[in-house]
């Protein structure tokens, strides 16, 4: 009986390492730790699951959502600047019946001064002529020689009769070149109808081609049946039929998937332009849209299999834990004391090393101090003064230490601008807080900086971050307007008014005059395909607002540019 008691006793206590229990002599532990690990992990994993698909289906459905409102957005801003070029051409026809009478525009020199006007000022401008009630055009200007030609069986003949006003469709003429015509309905004071019709070179199509649409997008123009009134990309050219369905012709933009030929998915955006035959039709590619989307697919799978394998791990090592003897505990517990010492010395040594990078700047006033010390000896000690190479090591030295400090200052403050009341600004220290930072580019590109701002000059007033801010783009956009071996100029200067002026020239490639009266208009750039976005003379302008100035520019072609930056002063800010 005593001997059954001990070999029980060894039973009992071979559960861990040594001596094991026989399997299913008391407990099966092994299937006891698979029942408990699949459903601690099913619990586990089941929810991480279910909110990553969920995620995963609210992104894609988000980042949809948000491709087909850019796609809607483009293309209400597209459709209103071709409105907008056809009603200036419109507004322009009417002018030009309401000042002068049927009987002026009668006369073909006058129509054709008339045509010589529209054309200097709108450009494209064909022809002109004056139909009457009839159909029959009694006054013809142009190229064409159609003066009594009858257009009463014309469909745009009926519709102006009808509505007052009449945009054709696109249409080659006599020099095979798309066209379209605009027909306004007129009343004379003697009640009689009268139709004035032009013919534009057709160019829509220039306006699109402005339009960015990313990837393999394309925007243009069909009518109601499908036929294309500006070449597309993916539908060929001109007056060619699409087989695109066509929403219905409503006030508000339409977006929808289409599909081509090749299995490449478009978000498309549709808006009829009013009182004209044409649909706008905006597509982006859905994959370029969706990329985003694609790229965090596989960030997400990466994670959810990282979890998962974490969980599993844990489980494991819990779900083990407790099937373990107490000296496995035990040795636990020594393990994560050991873990927490290697922890605590890993805290120490960041400590260390925070301590170490505060106190570098000890060793450096040190250096200072001995090296002024040493020139100090040299001084007086006639053996150490006889030699240079002493004195000009010790300079070395010194110049070495000022200039790392007076670099690690100028980085500081340049980045730790976070004043926002007006302080008073020298305008000189300013400057050179931001050029300390193009100099090496200056040097790269052989660029000569002439600075001329006196000392003398009177502080100006604002924030010194956007004040930074401006000089840095203003440079920046010059340095990148100037070839190897140009010159940038910046002079101040005292003004009768409360305000210092600031000149920044340089020798670049200049600004066309079409261009000056654009360059502080949002988005506007000339380098957009070379990555310019247009924002930053924009964002320059308004901050030179927000500090109380006003900023104005003159180019000229392949001579350069000068910005001109008026800047007020602490006497104004008195006064």
């Amino acid at each position: 009986m005593a001997q059954e008691t001990k070999n029980t006793e060894k039973k009992a206590e071979g559960r861990g390492p040594g001596p094991k229990l026989p399997i299913g002599e008391f407990l099966n532990y092994k299937k006891i730790w698979l029942l408990s690990f699949g459903l601690t992990a099913a619990f586990a994993i089941i929810p991480v699951i279910f909110f990553a698909v969920l995620n995963y289906n609210l992104t894609r459905q988000s980042l949809e959502n948000d491709a087909e409102a850019r796609a809607s957005r483009l293309a209400s801003n597209t459709w209103r600047s071709l409105s907008s070029f056809l009603n200036e051409r419109k507004n322009a026809l009417n002018y030009v019946v309401r000042s002068n009478s049927f009987e002026q525009l009668g006369n073909i020199q006058q129509l054709a001064n008339i045509l010589d006007f529209l054309r200097q000022s709108f450009g494209g401008f064909t022809d002109i002529g004056i139909i009457d009630a009839t159909g029959v055009q009694s006054t013809y200007a142009g190229p064409h020689g159609l003066a009594g030609k009858n257009y009463k069986d014309q469909q745009w003949f009926k519709e102006a009769m009808a509505h007052g006003i009449s945009v054709s469709e696109v249409f080659l003429g006599f020099r095979n070149v798309p066209h379209i015509s605009i027909a306004l309905r007129h009343t004379a004071p003697d009640d009689r109808h009268f139709i004035i019709r032009a013919t534009i070179e057709h160019q829509l199509s220039g306006i699109l081609s402005e339009v960015k649409t990313a990837g393999n997008g394309d925007a243009f123009l069909v009518n109601a049946q499908g036929v294309l009134q500006t070449p597309s990309h993916h539908f060929g050219n001109v007056l060619e039929k699409t087989n695109i369905s066509l929403p219905p012709a409503t006030d508000q933009t339409h977006t929808m998937t289409i599909a081509l030929e090749d299995g490449q998915d478009l978000i498309a955006a549709f808006r009829h332009i009013p009182n004209t035959p044409f649909i706008l039709v905006i597509l982006k590619s859905k994959q370029v849209m969706m990329s985003p989307w694609h790229h965090s697919q596989v960030t997400l799978i990466q994670y959810l299999g990282i979890s998962i394998s974490v969980i599993l791990l844990w489980i494991a090592a819990v779900t083990g834990y407790f099937f373990r003897r107490l000296e496995y505990l035990d040795l636990k517990r020594s393990k994560y004391f050991h873990m927490a010492e290697y922890e605590n010395k890993m805290a120490s040594i960041g400590r260390l090393a925070a301590g170490v990078a505060h106190e570098i700047n000890n060793p450096l006033a040190i250096i200072n101090e001995k090296a002024g010390l040493i020139k100090d000896m040299a001084h007086f000690k006639p053996e150490l003064k006889q030699d240079p190479r002493l004195l000009e090591t010790v300079d070395v030295i010194l110049g070495s230490v000022k200039r790392c400090s007076r670099i690690t200052r100028q980085l500081l403050s340049f980045g730790r601008q976070t004043q926002t009341a007006p302080v008073p600004l020298v305008l000189k220290s300013v400057l050179d807080e931001v050029l300390v930072f193009l100099v090496k580019e200056a040097q790269l590109k052989k660029i000569f900086i002439d600075i001329d701002v006196p000392d003398t000059l009177p502080q100006v007033i604002g924030n010194r971050g956007k004040l930074q801010q401006v000089l840095l783009n203003i440079v920046n956009n010059a340095f990148a307007a100037m070839p190897q071996e140009g010159k940038l100029s910046i002079s101040a200067q005292k003004t009768d008014e409360p305000f210092v002026r600031l000149d920044i020239s340089d020798s670049g490639c200049g600004i066309p005059p079409e261009n000056i009266k654009h360059i502080f208009e949002p988005f506007f750039s000339t380098k957009t395909n070379q990555g310019g976005t247009g924002l930053g003379l924009s964002i320059t302008y308004g901050l030179v607002q927000e500090l109380g100035g006003r900023i104005k520019v003159e180019s000229k072609v392949n001579e350069g540019t000068t910005f001109i930056i008026y800047l007020p002063t602490t006497k104004q800010k008195e006064e």
